[in-house]
């Protein structure tokens, strides 16, 4: 058996962990030059949206700009998933925006200083194993919501415009759908930006651009120190926005890292991604940016539109984003907004898990399963609040869940007469809590049964205190009318706990 050798400069050869490694693209030009490139199209891709996302907070755009940079820069070092990322996002906007109008930019700038402090915490303490309570059904409807919010945002840019933004937009649509068949020697998405740009110059056509969004820097950021007293009082005021801001940034960016595994078939380091995104936004903090977390969107352009795999392109769509805006500036405020709306609808599409919504997978797909996935989508949608979405998503999937463990318990009555004597055994089969404990009191003949009466618990286990409440009411009912009731089978853990509980929960059902 002969098998062809792998060459270094053949990168679909490499595998997904090889792709992931920064020194083998180092030594690779095709796979650097994909890395460079993707680079420079996220950071295009991130100024407009820094700086909406600024005016969503309520402050001066180069805070949005200065926190992309120093977010991406800073989480291509100390983040645990390669390729994703990091910037200014209107999840923390949206949190922190209170803040900014209440009290101001320094408490707002005081706030994300602490909320990475609380990251970071949660980050070593563990947080990120809670992703693995969070069932594929929210995965998929998170993924949906974020495609439809993408294509939501990008609404207003096609609203009250000049007619030529239309066939613009189709035009870069055409673009980064239909370049890939040709080649990918080049990223469509800067295919498409730089043709638009060209021909709105060139053509010298009146359509909105990147430099109406808002003024650019023109200096680098410096080191900037919050002027609030550093007292019990300050604490009171941004404690809450900066837990808000922790939670919503660390669950946004532990949802994305996810995503970006199952893409690339790679495993990451979701607890060094916690804590990483903590450092990240105290160095954005001190150097007065407005904080953030994962932006889906851009990671999906880096990772699925542009191909990139490592740690080089989100380092270099940081530097590249400060090069723009500080050193060319007056160039990119020359891009038609219709160019970023293209690639932004482009993302959206390519977001979105069709597969999920197909006819054929939905009749598959059980009832409380889809429920779950919708109910994610609709909330995230409404509130455009991805926590709030993620967090009524797993809420229904447990309700679903218990719904359905519950019906797995079975209760068996036998009865037989030895020497003209009766005895009734129930055997009880299935898990036992909250949700089926309540229903297994009522499933005795408590009136017609014989004094002796047995129920068996080989089949079961007892996993709270509700169960072991049931159980009590259940033998107080018997004891009414003269039974006696012996309960066998128990296994150790069980056994334990119903002698540390029972009879101590209180009478009655």
């Amino acid at each position: 058996m002969t098998t062809t050798p792998r060459t270094p400069t053949d990168p679909a050869a490499l595998t997904p962990v090889e792709r992931q490694s920064v020194a083998r693209t180092l030594k690779d030009a095709r796979l650097l030059k994909t890395e460079v490139l993707a680079g420079l199209v996220v950071a295009l891709a991130l100024i407009p949206e820094a700086i909406a996302f600024s005016i969503i907070a309520g402050v001066d755009p180069r805070l949005g700009l200065f926190a992309s940079f120093t977010m991406a820069v800073s989480i291509a070092f100390l983040g645990g998933r390669p390729a994703m990322i990091s910037a200014a996002t209107g999840a923390v906007a949206l949190v922190i925006a209170p803040l900014v109008a209440s009290h101001g930019v320094d408490y707002f700038i005081a706030a994300v200083i602490l909320g990475g402090v609380f990251q970071v915490i949660l980050g070593l303490a563990g947080v990120a194993r809670l992703m693995r309570f969070i069932p594929r059904s929210v995965m998929v409807g998170f993924v949906n919501a974020l495609a439809i919010l993408i294509f939501m945002s990008q609404v207003p840019e096609l609203i009250g415009v000049p007619w030529l933004v239309y066939p613009m937009v189709a035009v870069g649509l055409v673009i980064v759908f239909g370049l890939p068949r040709l080649t990918k020697a080049v990223p469509a998405p800067l295919v498409a930006i730089v043709v638009l740009t060209v021909f709105a110059v060139l053509a010298n056509v009146l359509v909105p651009t990147v430099g109406d969004k808002g003024e650019l820097p023109e200096s680098l950021p410096s080191l900037f120190f919050p002027n609030v007293p550093l007292n019990l009082e300050t604490l009171q005021i941004i404690a809450p926005f900066a837990l808000a801001l922790a939670a919503v940034g660390l669950l946004e960016s532990l949802m994305t890292a996810k995503l970006v595994d199952d893409i690339t078939d790679t495993r990451s380091n979701k607890t060094r991604e916690s804590w990483g995104q903590g450092a990240a936004n105290i160095i954005t903090g001190l150097f007065g940016g407005m904080g953030g977390c994962a932006m889906i969107g851009q990671t999906m352009i880096n990772v699925k539109a542009s191909g990139a795999r490592t740690r080089i392109s989100t380092f270099l769509a940081g530097v590249f984003l400060l090069i723009l805006v500080v050193a060319l500036g007056d160039i990119v405020a020359l891009i038609p907004m219709a160019a970023l709306v293209a690639v932004m609808i482009f993302v959206s599409i390519a977001t979105f898990d069709w597969h999920s919504i197909r006819p054929t997978t939905l009749q598959r797909m059980p009832r409380s399963e889809t429920t779950v996935m919708l109910a994610t989508v609709v909330v995230t949608v409404w509130t455009h609040n991805l926590a709030i979405g993620v967090g009524v998503g797993v809420l229904v999937a447990m309700v679903a869940f218990a719904r359905r463990v519950a019906h797995f318990v079975t209760v068996e009555r036998t009865e037989d007469t030895v020497d003209g004597d009766r005895h009734a055994t129930y055997t009880v089969d299935g898990e036992l809590f909250f949700a089926s404990s309540n229903d297994l009191y009522t499933q005795f003949e408590y009136a017609t049964d014989p004094h002796r009466v047995t129920i068996d618990l080989h089949g079961s286990h007892l996993w709270d205190a509700s169960t072991i409440a049931a159980l009590d009411a259940i033998q107080e009912k018997y004891r009414t009318h003269g039974t006696d009731v012996k309960i066998v089978g128990l296994n150790e853990a069980s056994s334990r706990m119903r002698e540390r509980l029972g009879g101590k929960l209180g009478a009655g059902h």
